[in-house]
């Protein structure tokens, strides 16, 4: 009789233990998947206050040769003011937007002033500008994926059973605007 309960109870007992050990490894790739989040978050929101940091110089150059435009000014600035506020992804994206559109309007204003184009400090500027595109772009990129595998766990199952009893919820995607997926002719010329 105890060799009959021995049985059921060592495969009981095998089956929690594979169970937990499930619950573990699931746990364990849900907590390295959001640290690698707020990694990429950290390389977005470093970029975006990189990108930010320039917008003044800009500003300040271009108002040297356009003192007249102030709308533009106030608007870039504004939208910086709203990006470095931003507190999440999708309030990010908003304002990453906004302080794109408010840029298209600055350099608008600087084509119209060819001698200001041709300034070392400008060119500098926008060269520092671009490449700091180039990698808000690439952080973006990073931290959409990054997303997408730790949200694709949470709607899988049966790891969403774990991350439901863990109180895991999805993440925002740092989104592009439909006006940003289009390509953006840039012209330093």
């Amino acid at each position: 009789m105890d060799l009959l309960l021995g049985g059921p109870l060592l495969v009981l007992a095998i089956f929690v233990g594979v169970v937990f050990m499930y619950f573990i490894g699931v746990y364990n790739k849900l907590a390295k998947l959001k640290v690698r989040i707020e990694e990429a978050w950290s390389q977005i929101d470093v970029q975006l206050k990189r990108r930010a940091a320039l917008i003044p110089n800009l500003v300040e150059t271009v108002k040297g040769y356009a003192s007249h435009e102030e709308g533009v000014f106030t608007q870039v600035t504004e939208a910086r003011s709203a990006l470095m506020g931003a507190s999440t992804a999708k309030e990010a994206g908003e304002a990453d937007k906004q302080l794109g559109m408010a840029l298209k309007s600055l350099f608008a204003v600087a084509e119209a002033y060819p001698e200001l184009k041709a300034q070392e400090g400008f060119v500098n500027l926008q060269k520092e500008l671009s490449d700091t595109e180039d990698k808000v772009s690439y952080s973006r990129q990073f931290y959409n994926s990054v997303v997408r595998d730790f949200n694709t766990m949470l709607v899988t199952f049966p790891t969403n059973l774990v991350a439901k009893m863990l109180n895991h919820t999805e993440k925002e995607f740092f989104e592009a605007e439909e006006s940003e997926r289009e390509d953006v002719k840039v012209d330093f010329s």
